[in-house]
Parts: structure tokens; sequence; C-alpha cells
């Protein structure tokens, strides 16, 4: 099932009065839900209970997959509930990673025919051990063992190291996911100042990712809907809002524009009305938006689900209450 779908089912259970449609199209399934991870750490039985609370809640619409890494899954197979997008936590070194994920593909292989309701993958890629190396090897690796494992009709969506290569590699990476039909993944944020990701590295990414047709997914650091907020870790935070406006915008747009979304503070900048996200003076149709969300940012992983619903709702972003 498509975000698009999920979101229209999970509609169902939702009792909120109907946002404008432009919202809807922009957020329907957007907020992938990882508890289990920093900074809210929760425990798997404390993130599901959370987790099934917010799929019956208002904004439920909103609502994507539960996040957790293989390694949870495999050890306790019976704890989670779907639908899930599983991360394939492999080591960094390349000399252990293809052996590693091997693995964790069968684990998951064996939950999924046992009944877990996998729909997604989320894989970070090895380091690069020397400068001749690309990370096309690795992206081959991953087609072989996914296809070996009879799991190669999932959605996979892949971490590129941020490293000092990252901009290099940055468009031949995304030409190898491209090829082999896969998505991308982005790290927001983190723990240090270095974690995030600067307005220039998000541009870069999101440009490369709707360029080769690549569709992408966030994590870390996107609790706000606007960039302006200072994280934990120091780093600026980026918006989600703001990286949706520049995926939408990116068929039409140049780099100059896509910098100024991205970088955008001001959450009074972006509005709705009922067939549209404005950027300022620049609209971003319902269509844009539907295409956007379909095969470009599909969604994002969040530690909480309701801080980005109260700030949407805050800011008077979600349309009629």
């Amino acid at each position: 099932m498509d975000d698009r779908s999920r979101g229209e089912e999970q509609t169902e259970m939702s009792t909120s009065t109907a946002p404008h449609p432009a919202a809807r199209s922009a957020f329907s399934g957007l907020i992938d839900y990882a508890g289990l991870f920093p900074p809210a750490q929760l425990s798997l039985a404390q993130a599901v209970e959370e987790y099934e609370r917010e799929r019956v809640g208002t904004c439920a619409w909103m609502l994507g997959r539960f996040i957790l890494p293989a390694s949870l899954l495999e050890a306790e197979p019976a704890g989670a509930r779907g639908p899930l997008s599983v991360i394939l936590d492999v080591p960094a070194d390349p000399r252990q990673w293809f052996d590693a994920l091997q693995g964790r593909v069968r684990g998951v292989a064996e939950a999924r025919a046992a009944g877990a309701a996998v729909d997604v993958f989320e894989v970070p890629l090895p380091k690069l051990l020397a400068q001749r190396d690309t990370h096309g090897a690795a992206i081959g690796q991953l087609r072989a063992a996914l296809d070996r494992g009879g799991l190669a009709g999932i959605p996979t969506f892949v971490e590129i190291p941020r490293d000092d290569r990252w901009a290099q590699m940055l468009a031949p990476t995304m030409e190898a996911l491209a090829r082999l039909g896969f998505g991308a993944k982005i790290r927001c944020g983190g723990a240090t100042p270095d974690a995030f990701p600067s307005v220039d590295d998000v541009v870069a990414f999101v440009s490369a990712a709707v360029a080769t047709g690549v569709a992408f997914k966030a994590t870390a650091g996107l609790h706000h809907p606007v960039r302006g907020h200072v994280g934990d870790g120091a780093g600026r935070m980026h918006g989600f809002l703001n990286i949706l406006a520049a995926a939408a915008v990116a068929p039409r747009a140049g780099l100059e524009m896509l910098s100024r979304i991205v970088a955008e503070e001001d959450a009074a900048a972006f509005r709705f009305d009922e067939t549209a996200l404005w950027w300022r003076e620049e609209r971003i149709g319902d269509e844009a938006l539907r295409a956007a969300r379909r095969a470009a940012f599909v969604s994002y992983g969040s530690c909480s689900f309701s801080e980005p619903v109260e700030d949407l709702t805050a800011l008077g972003l979600l349309g009629p209450a």
C-alpha cells in the first residue's frame, strides 16, 4: 500500500474536522513514528502503546509507519504491529556489511513469513574505505540480498553516509539508486552540530533526488514544520514543511529558490488554502503536493507524533479546526 492509500485508509479512524484539502495532500501519512529512537527512546511496549493510541486519534490521517530496527524485530517478532518501516541495522564497516546485511534480510523474511507487516526497508550504506571507492558496489549487493531473500518488492530507502566525500558521491549514488529501483534517505540532525546538514546540503540532496526520480525519506532533527529551532545537538533544525515545499517546486525551480525555501525561518511565509500551499508568493498546487508526496518526499521519521502535529495546529497550517 502506498503512502496516499494508507493516509486515506487512516482517515476513516480519524474524528477530526477535515483540514484544507491541500493540507491533507501535504501531510497524509507523512510522519513515521520513531519512538524507539533518541531522544524519546521508549521501550518497545511503550512505543507500540503510543503508536496505537495515535492511530485512533484525531490526527491519525497524518500518521505513517512504525519504525524499528531489524534486530529488534528478530528478537521480539510479536512485539511490533504494522505497518512497519524496518531499518536493516548493520555495521558501517564495509568488510562486515554484506554478510551482516544478508543475515538481517533472512531474519526479516522469517518475521514476514510469521506475519510481521513489513512495509518498507531503510538501509544505511557502509563507509567508504578508499578514495577510489564508490557506493555502487554496496547498492548492487543490497539489490542482490533483497532479491535472494524474496524481498525485492518492498520499497527500500538507502541512507548515504555524510562524510567528506558526500557531495562528490551524491550524484553518482542517486543515479545508482535510480537504476536499481531504490529510494534515498537523508539524516537531518543528531547529537552533535555536525550531524545537522547545511541548507546547501539539503538542497543538493533534494535536487539530486528529484532530478533522478528517486523518492526519499528523512530522519532525525525534523521535529518542527519550519526551520529555526535549535536542537539538543546545538544544530539549527530543518523544517519538514520547508523540505516538502522544496521537493514540490524542485521540478520547476532553480537552486537559488530551493535554498530560500529550505532556509526560510518565518512560519508566516507558509500558508494553505483549499487548493494550494503557498510559500510567500509562490503557489504550490494540490497536484504538485500529491506528486511530491508520491514520488519525492515520501515521509520522515519522528520520535514524537504529537509535537509536529501541535506545531502545525498552533501555526494554523491544518486549516479549519
